[in-house]
């Protein structure tokens, strides 16, 4: 049995260097996961870049984890070696601050963060406390549900729970990592879905993902041609831009709700009459609880929805992290153990 892993670590800021680790047990309440797949996030980049507040170096970057138990630690209950396990951004909640004791867990401010506050999954292992892991499906791939982790389950939340009913119009802004997840998503779940995009030649992509219509915003305005298909009762903006998701506003409907997933640094800029007259909103939705996460990759399964995937082997994560940043992906990256040892 072997004694050491490997793992690509962030070393210092902007630095990923392949290493090895020795091998460790799992603690009371923690299991190990042999690790199959593992997505790059652009949320990573705050692990790679050190601009977490208080990151310590070395960390292993990474919240998009698949493979399975690799070994148990005591005391816990309910998953065993050889199980099919995931593992997001969620990493465990303190169990005592407000937010824990109202079941709030998802906003616990000193929760467990995989990948920030503990090492993630640019390796082929990584210890979980067994509260934040969630099962998968036999009929899902590692390499596919990897990704859902994160953007799969940010997109799948951001729509399920915003009070949507089948046959409302539900707009996804942006054919990205997150945006072709959305619009799989909003197909399934029986909204007529709009895509929004730069461009023409993003359309045929559009409705080959579900998209029942698609707004060029560079040949029409996006707000304006909602309001033309009636309005819409939800926009999910997944586009890394605030600046133009202000503006979508103008494209809801009555009660509509604007719901924000995509992180962007630039402020959002909004007409307060717009919002006031109608009762419109803007929401956000995160990432989820384990529950969340075994809820996106049962109905993931269910419903055929899958990630468009570029694949590099661990080893190349560097690269892979490049790419993603560069926005060259299509659509996310993830990282293959296919050359790893048993452990």
């Amino acid at each position: 049995m072997a004694t050491a892993y490997r793992a690509v670590e962030a070393s210092a800021p902007g630095q990923l260097t392949l290493v090895e680790r020795p091998l460790v047990e799992p603690g009371p309440g923690q299991v190990r996961i042999r690790v199959e797949a593992a997505g790059v996030c652009h949320t990573d980049s705050v692990t790679v870049e050190g601009t977490w507040p208080g990151i310590t170096f070395p960390r292993v970057p990474g919240h998009e984890i698949a493979g399975r138990i690799d070994a148990v630690g005591k005391g816990v209950e309910g998953w065993k070696v050889g199980q099919r396990a995931a593992l997001g951004w969620f990493g465990g909640e303190c169990g005592e601050c407000e937010a824990c004791r109202r079941v709030d867990i998802v906003n616990c401010p000193n929760q467990t963060i995989t990948g920030i506050t503990t090492d993630g999954g640019y390796a082929e292992v990584v210890i979980a406390e067994a509260r934040a892991v969630a099962a998968m499906p036999d009929d899902l791939s590692a390499e596919d549900a990897a990704p859902l982790m994160c953007a799969g389950t940010t997109v799948y939340n951001g729509l399920r729970n915003a009070g949507l009913r089948a046959g409302d119009l539900v707009a996804i802004q942006g054919i990205g990592g997150l945006g072709h997840l959305a619009l799989q998503f909003a197909r399934r779940m029986g909204f007529h879905t709009v895509a929004i995009a730069r461009g023409k030649d993003k359309e045929e992509l559009a409705r080959k993902l579900g998209a029942h219509d698609y707004i060029d915003s560079t040949a029409q305005d996006p707000a304006e041609a909602l309001q033309t298909l009636g309005g819409a009762n939800a926009i999910l903006a997944t586009a890394s831009s605030g600046k133009s998701m202000g503006p979508l506003v103008g494209g809801l409907a009555r009660r509509g709700k604007l719901i924000v997933v995509g992180v962007s640094d630039e402020p959002i800029e909004v007409n307060l009459f717009q919002l006031l007259l109608g009762t419109k909103s803007i929401i956000t939705e995160v990432a989820g609880t384990p529950i969340d996460k075994e809820d996106t990759l049962r109905f993931s399964a269910l419903q055929d929805v899958r990630p468009m995937l570029e694949r590099m082997p661990l080893e190349k994560a560097p690269a892979a992290y490049a790419r993603m940043m560069r926005n060259e992906a299509r659509f996310r990256m993830v990282l293959t153990m296919e050359s790893h040892r048993e452990l």
